[in-house]
């Protein structure tokens, strides 16, 4: 076995959480930081706590507030009459079935 390849082994390496050792375990790293365990994780404390960095909550609520239906169903409308003045009316004079194709095919 080579000797001076693994990392140094903490066996009583901190688990730390806001600021508290919340247990003890082995690792590479004498302490690790969480923000997340089990002691403070809603699944198993049963209680809902919002962790929000960044005010993304707030943020999109804004968004969410200042929307205009209005203007969304005018965007549908656009698209629609869009669309519309895209796409060919077929009259049905320029259809050619399969049967006609066939006959014109053989006579010639």
């Amino acid at each position: 076995m080579k000797k001076n390849i693994h990392p140094k082994y903490y066996p009583e390496a901190k688990v730390i959480s806001e600021g508290k050792v919340v247990f003890v375990t082995g690792a590479t790293v004498p302490e690790i930081k969480v923000e997340i365990w089990s002691g403070n994780h809603p699944f198993y404390t049963g209680k809902q706590r919002i962790i929000d960095t960044e005010n993304l909550a707030k943020k999109f609520e804004k968004r969410v507030a200042g929307a205009d239906t209005g203007s969304v169903q005018f965007k549908k409308q656009k698209k629609l009459d869009r669309v519309k003045k895209t796409t060919k009316v077929d009259t049905g004079a320029s259809k050619v079935t399969l049967k006609d194709m066939l006959k014109e095919f053989n006579s010639k």
